[in-house]
Parts: C-alpha cells; structure tokens; sequence
C-alpha cells in the first residue's frame, strides 16, 4: 500500500468546475486522461464507446446501477465481431500471450467505470455497500477522498470475503487465510507434497519466499523444530505472521523480510516460486509469474551456499511453462546443473482445479498436461551422477 503523498492525482470537470482527487490503482494503472461524469442516464453502447476510446467514467449516479453497467460492457466485450478479435493460435506459446493480450485489453476497457470515496473510504453514493473494510485492508487509512475503479473495488470486496473464509488445508486440519495481494493456497496439489515427502530432518528449516505461511505452517506442523521463513512482501510477511499466530505455530516460525536466503545454513530449504516466466500485471501476480525466471534462477544459484552438508533442498514447480513453450525442461535441469546442484529425486502431483479439465479455457490443452514436482535437489559430490 501507497502513502497518500505517492499516489497521482486524477482530474474532471464537474458542473463547470474543475476538480481532483487521488487516485489508487494496486495494478499501477495511471489515472486516465480523459474524464467525463456519468450516471444511470447513460446509455450502456455510449459508455462502452467512450471506455474503447480511453474515456474513463467518474460514477455519481446508483451503485447498483454501476454494476449493470459494468456487466453490460462485459457481455460487450464477449460479443465482440469476429473482425476484431485475433486470428487463432497455432501454438500454445502464441495462445498464451494472447490470452495475456486479450486479458489486458479487457481489464483496460472494464478499468473505465470510476467510483469516489471519502477518506474514510465510505463510497458517497446511494445504494453503495459498506466497503470501508475491505478498502483499509488493501490501502491502509485513508488521508483524503480517492478515487478508483469499480472493478478495483469489486477485486478487494472479493479477497476481504476470501481472507474472512480462508482455504481449507487438510495438512493443517485448519484453514489459511490469504490478504489482500497475497497469493491463496487454492491450489492444494503443492501444499500436499511438501506435506509428504519424507523429511531429511526435522532441526532446521528455511522456507524462501513465504507468501501465506502455508508452507512453513506444515513444516511445523510436521515437527520441524525452527524455521526461517523469508519474503520481500510487507504483505505477506504480515499475512504470514497473521496465520501462524492463529494456527499457534508462531513459537517455532521466524519470519525475515530479505530477497530469498537468510544468513546460514539448514538441512532442510524449501521454495515454490512463481511457476511462469512472464511480466505481471497487477501485485497479486507476482506470485504466479516470474519475469525471466529470475526468482527460481537465484534461489537455484544460492541453494548451495545455504544448505548443510547432507541437506537437501525441496523446488516445489509446476511444468505449466514448459507445455506452454515459455520455458524447457534443458533449461530447467541446466540452471541446476549450472548452480552445482544434482537432483535426487522427484514426486509428481495432477493439478486439480478446475481450469485442467475445462475444454473452453483457452490454454486448456497446456493445463490439462500440466504436472507440479517437488524436485530434490543437494550439490554434486564426487563419484554421484546426476538424476533426470
């Protein structure tokens, strides 16, 4: 979250006069240029002209009115002519960068629909929910009124009711519960082999790039005595700190803000990194995409500076790149081979949610080949060849 004194200013004209206010975007979207006031007046083929052109539309009629108009631009977006929308993919690296390109434009044109709120973050317009804490767990307190967008808002109202229902984990018989820009362990599958690997012991542990705790929670529950978990994120290490509190494992969970290793060694170092080598657009998607492999390239390179030595260190990844033509498996087991590290073993996990098994998901053939792997990895000694 921004303090007030970074954040840009938005500008419109209202009744002839003109007037600004601070903008908040979380994906960094600069505020529009071109602002004209709407309200339940405006017809839904006119605003969807003006939000294509790249004018944006500050809201001062009903909230719920809003919403329709929001719904009525994405059944716009759907029904798109076919002139206008790209020629099919014939390879699954094209399919995914233009479901990326597709997506960007789509939160773009849907960006459009403006809402204000007072500094307090009570939204000033009839029939608006109270979403005051909703928009303090993503912004912090507010200093003076802001606007943003109403897809935004409708963003932090969804992870508040995330964060207050959490993920169920069968490994902890309890649930994590996820803020605001910190990625939710809905996908169970890597939860369940760092779960079930056999641990090489149970003294020390360090978890790289933390997140939730979720990892670091099983760890503990497990019976591994202390570990050092680490994460660059405010949010996460708050979000983190927050879970393990709950689950009554904070007494055996130290948790640092550094760029991947603590300082020493542990028998036992665990990362699942972002499991995609792209640019991410928004904070949430720092979690899933890593632009150029920069985090599994440093925790590969560092790996065997921070292990003990008989330690092992576990890469929980998912293969998604690889049958996406974003990354190969020779790239992969080079970079391993590059940091001094052989693998010794492998378990393989089938994802299970429900973009594997649904035929209309544009990367569905990608995903429904996709595998996660918890790779075990040591550095090579002597006389020990390396495991594909």
């Amino acid at each position: 979250m921004s303090p007030a004194s970074a954040l840009p200013r938005i500008h419109w004209t209202q009744d002839g006069t003109e007037r600004d206010a601070l903008w908040r975007s979380e994906a960094a979207v600069p505020p529009p240029k071109r602002v004209v006031m709407a309200d339940d007046r405006m017809p839904a083929d006119q605003a969807y002209k003006l939000a294509c052109e790249g004018t944006a539309l500050l809201w001062c009629g009903d909230f719920q009115n809003a919403r329709h108009l929001l719904q009525a631009l994405m059944r716009r977006l759907d029904r798109k002519p076919a002139r206008h929308k790209p020629a099919a993919a014939t390879t699954a690296t094209q399919a995914f960068h233009q479901h990326r390109q597709l997506q960007g434009q789509r939160a773009h044109i849907l960006g459009m629909v403006l809402i204000p709120f007072e500094a307090d973050h009570r939204i000033p317009l009839r029939r608006a929910p109270d979403a005051q804490q909703a928009c303090l767990e993503a912004y912090g307190p507010g200093s003076e009124p802001y606007v943003a967008s109403l897809r935004e808002l409708l963003g932090l109202i969804g992870a508040h009711e995330w964060r207050k229902k959490g993920v169920e984990i069968p490994a902890l018989q309890d649930r994590i519960h996820a803020h605001y820009g910190v990625f939710s362990p809905v996908r169970g599958e890597y939860v369940d082999l760092v779960a079930q690997a056999p641990l090489p012991d149970k003294t020390l542990a360090f978890d790289i790039g933390t997140g939730s705790g979720v990892l670091a929670a099983v760890l503990a529950k497990r019976g591994v005595q202390r570990i050092v978990a680490t994460d660059q994120s405010d949010r996460a290490l708050a979000c983190a700190q927050d879970n393990l509190t709950r689950l009554k494992l904070q007494p055996q969970v130290e948790l640092q803000k550094v760029d991947l290793f603590p300082e020493g060694r542990a028998p036992l170092v665990v990362c699942n990194p972002p499991w995609v080598p792209a640019k991410p657009s928004s904070p949430i998607e720092y979690a899933v995409y890593d632009p150029d492999s920069a985090m599994l390239k440093g925790f590969l390179s560092g790996l065997a500076a921070h292990l003990t030595p008989q330690g092992e260190g576990w890469l929980i990844l998912s293969d998604l790149a690889e049958h996406l033509g974003l990354r190969s498996r020779e790239d992969l087991l080079g970079w391993i081979a590059a940091a001094g590290l052989q693998v010794t073993g492998r378990q393989d996990i089938r994802p299970r949610h429900p973009k594997a098994s649904d035929p209309s998901d544009p990367l569905h053939r990608a995903r429904a080949a996709e595998v996660t792997s918890l790779w075990k990895l040591a550095p090579v000694r002597k006389d020990e060849s390396l495991v594909a």
